[in-house]
């Protein structure tokens, strides 16, 4: 029986319920949610309940070592929380060039960053949690010790991970990621049960000490004790001065909503900059000139986003800037019947889980981490099933770059949670993961819903476009095949994909203003689940 072949269409209707729900990409993680919210937790219980269940479920693309992001609406109140981790202190180019290296690497102890996940978990559940840390972090740990069957999508992608890394990653730094995601020395198989009890056993010391035992404690002392025999940069001492930071979100208003991001360093501001510009235009279903069009502010917006986009202090041109309608009137200008060669703005002088979870008091949580690319770097640290994520593969040793690499700096991030608003009240949380599909994925998911009144399920059902780089745009196979040959003509440098994995993976609910009632959509790329009750 092949688990990965689905020769028919198959329809998924939206999820409605009203006392609680929980949307993320794995059934048992949205489940372990929804278990918090029958125990009396709220959302933000709920929502770390599910964020460290995924790191155990769903190894493949978030884990304890990486970074997170979180929106939060409570009691009628927009919060931020950027737990991205910066590069160490004793990391520098000149550190680099002594080394031999002109560039970062994508695996091992180099491009390791300080993980945010954990305290994302403790900082959310001090400020608006409801119950224990350890009570909300239960499930995941039993996941953990006591094993879980693997799931379709997750079994596929971890075979691709485990073929990539035992042919290219073989030195001594990464002989614990193989003792660690493996069964025996082979691949888990889908339908088998794995389990991680020193995964287990740090997530009961994180939920112990609420959070200490990773930057302070015995955890810190392992990860320490692993970098100084590898060679690598981040130390105790980077885990102890880091905290999380609490941001005022940003938002742009687009035909009478307000869609909110996490301000820089992350790249939700792209989404932001591409509806800013786009919405001069004029939308029509499924036409050409409408695709050629988003596809254009796309390309602008995410152009001057990898142009500009770092920690806001190191960044040429502001946010404010950035989001103001003559940036986005100027930018519109510049698109016109046939597909462009992208260039920044001239600025004037002067491996990823997302989840969405709602409780019955109206509150709401968009949350996502990541590892980054699947597992992250390849390492584990010994005893403790920590895989550390390589968030600083994407700092730049341009010196002339608002990127560029520099001690205790956080790096451009992708991941990204939304939220959208109308009339300063909440409509609800959304997102899309997938390395730099993300805004894009927020962009056609915000048109969706705004422009076309798609429902969440069919928001995200619908099929996907990817500008990859210069002219080239990847769509899914199911993609309109006429609207593929309209914007060929139109001098786009079309690509059909094989399938639908690099077009992201995305979770909504959406809130009815009067009655409270949840409507939910998950994704069809991947395992996702929606619970409710």
């Amino acid at each position: 029986m092949d688990f990965l072949h689905y020769p028919f269409p198959s329809k998924r209707n939206t999820v409605i319920a009203n006392r609680g729900m929980v949307a993320t990409s794995q059934p048992l993680a949205a489940q372990a949610g929804l278990d918090i919210l029958k125990k009396g937790g709220n959302a933000v219980d709920a929502a770390i309940a599910t964020a460290a269940a995924l790191t155990v479920v769903e190894p493949t693309s978030n884990g304890i070592g990486g970074d997170a992001f979180a929106l939060v609406w409570m009691k009628d109140e927009l919060y931020g929380l950027n737990a991205s981790g910066p590069s160490p202190k004793s990391i520098s180019k000149k550190a680099l060039t002594e080394r031999g290296l002109d560039q970062i690497p994508m695996h091992g102890v180099i491009p390791v960053t300080v993980p945010g996940a954990p305290s994302a978990w403790a900082a959310l559940s001090k400020r608006f949690g409801k119950l224990p840390l350890s009570e909300v972090l239960a499930p995941a740990i039993s996941y953990a010790e006591e094993g879980y069957p693997i799931s379709v999508t997750l079994g596929h992608y971890w075979q691709s991970a485990y073929k990539k890394y035992k042919k290219n990653l073989t030195s001594e730094e990464f002989q614990h990621w193989f003792e660690t995601f493996s069964i025996d020395g082979r691949i888990p198989e889908i339908g088998e049960v794995w389990n991680s009890p020193a995964h287990g056993d740090t997530l009961r010391k994180i939920a112990k000490t609420n959070g200490e035992a990773f930057y302070k404690g015995e955890i810190a002392d392992k990860i320490d004790a692993f970098m100084k025999k590898h060679n690598g940069f981040l130390t105790k001492d980077d885990l102890e001065s880091y905290e999380p930071e609490w941001v005022n979100p940003i938002k742009v208003h687009y035909k009478g909503y307000d869609v909110w991001e996490i301000p820089p360093n992350g790249q939700g501001i792209v989404a932001q900059m591409a509806l800013n510009i786009y919405q001069h235009a004029e939308s029509k279903w499924h036409d050409a000139e409408t695709l050629h069009n988003q596809i254009e502010a796309m390309k602008l917006a995410y152009t001057d986003g990898k142009a500009f986009i770092t920690e806001t202090i190191d960044m040429p041109i502001n946010v404010e800037t950035l989001l103001s309608k003559t940036y986005g009137e100027s930018r519109f200008a510049e698109i016109s019947n046939t597909a462009l060669e992208p260039k920044p703005f001239d600025i004037p002088k002067g491996g990823t889980v997302y989840l969405a979870t709602a409780d019955a008091e109206g509150n709401m949580v968009s949350y996502i981490q990541s590892n980054y690319m699947g597992f992250g770097s390849g390492v584990v640290i010994p005893e403790t099933g920590v895989a550390l994520q390589n968030r600083g593969y994407d700092f730049s040793l341009d010196e002339e770059h608002p990127n560029f690499l520099k001690p205790g700096k956080r790096t451009f991030n992708t991941i990204i949670p939304g939220f959208l608003t109308k009339d300063n009240e909440a409509v609800g949380p959304f997102g899309v993961m997938g390395g730099y599909m993300q805004p894009q994925g927020h962009f056609q998911v915000i048109t969706s819903t705004v422009d076309f009144a798609l429902n969440p399920q069919a928001a995200l059902d619908m099929p996907r476009w990817q500008w990859i780089g210069e002219k080239r745009v990847e769509v899914e196979p199911h993609f309109p095949n006429y609207l593929v040959q309209a914007l060929q003509r139109k001098g786009h440098d079309i690509r059909v994909a094989v399938d639908g994995g690099s077009f992201g993976r995305g979770q909504i609910i959406w809130r009815d203003q009067k009655t409270g009632v949840l409507y939910g959509g998950t994704e069809p790329r991947t395992d996702g689940a929606i619970a409710a009750w």
